[in-house]
């Protein structure tokens, strides 16, 4: 194993382990919140420890970029659930339900109906998140906390879609307990079950408000290659 491949593994190892921790603290069940390992901007090489070590759940921003490294993966992995955790473009729809097995950011009527098209034309049917801008950031994606229960409930009713969870990304530089609790409310307002909350230097904090999945990427693969894309 080389030495990079090492650091990614044991990485990994370390943060599977301070999540169970955190998990037992906040007096949570075993198994009950799931790693998604963040691999936007690293390649399948870098992938490829993670997958070795057990790992089968990635989150991607892109959705070329996705195209471009994981269904060769797939052939080489069984078991892997790829979550969109990025913007997606109205254009790139077809391409991301065809692709993704869970698509966290649904924020606007315009996704939420193209993605129900979708759906009908290919009969594949993805896991559905809508993401939150519970800090009001203009810079942003995600529908405001105000219209969050009211968006949920037209986006099952009037597109049909199975909205089972809400994403967030906090402020980088606020306290982000008072936005995980936010989204647990306006989760049990909206009647859905998963939250999708909490990144490398937060997740921990995450797990104590009640996420279900936590994104963690820096933590497992270091930091993003100089060159990747913004």
């Amino acid at each position: 194993m080389s030495s990079h491949a090492s650091q990614i593994t044991q990485a990994l190892n370390s943060v599977r382990h301070a999540l169970d921790l955190a998990t037992r603290e906040a007096k949570r069940k075993a198994n009950s919140v799931s790693l998604i390992a963040v691999s936007k901007f690293f390649d399948a090489d870098s992938i490829r420890p993670a997958l070795e070590n057990g790992q089968r759940i990635f989150g991607e921003n892109r959705v070329q970029e996705a195209q471009n490294k994981w269904p060769k993966l797939r052939e080489e992995y069984q078991g892997i659930e790829l979550h969109l955790i990025g913007p997606l473009q109205s254009n790139k729809t077809a391409e991301a339900v065809a692709l993704f097995d869970v698509i966290q950011t649904i924020d606007r009527e315009k996704i939420a109906a193209a993605i129900s098209q979708e759906i009908k034309k290919h009969g594949r049917a993805p896991k559905l998140y809508v993401q939150v801008n519970t800090g009001l950031e203009p810079q942003k994606a995600g529908i405001s906390p105000l219209e969050t229960v009211a968006f949920v409930k037209r986006c099952r009713e009037e597109h049909g879609l199975q909205i089972e969870g809400l994403m967030c990304i906090p402020p980088v530089d606020e306290n982000p307990g008072p936005h995980f609790a936010l989204l647990q409310k306006l989760a049990r307002e909206a009647g859905v079950e998963k939250l999708s909350m909490g990144m490398s230097s937060d997740y921990e904090t995450a797990i104590a408000f009640g996420a279900t999945s936590v994104r963690v990427g820096s933590a497992i693969f270091g930091v993003r290659p100089q060159n990747a894309a913004e």
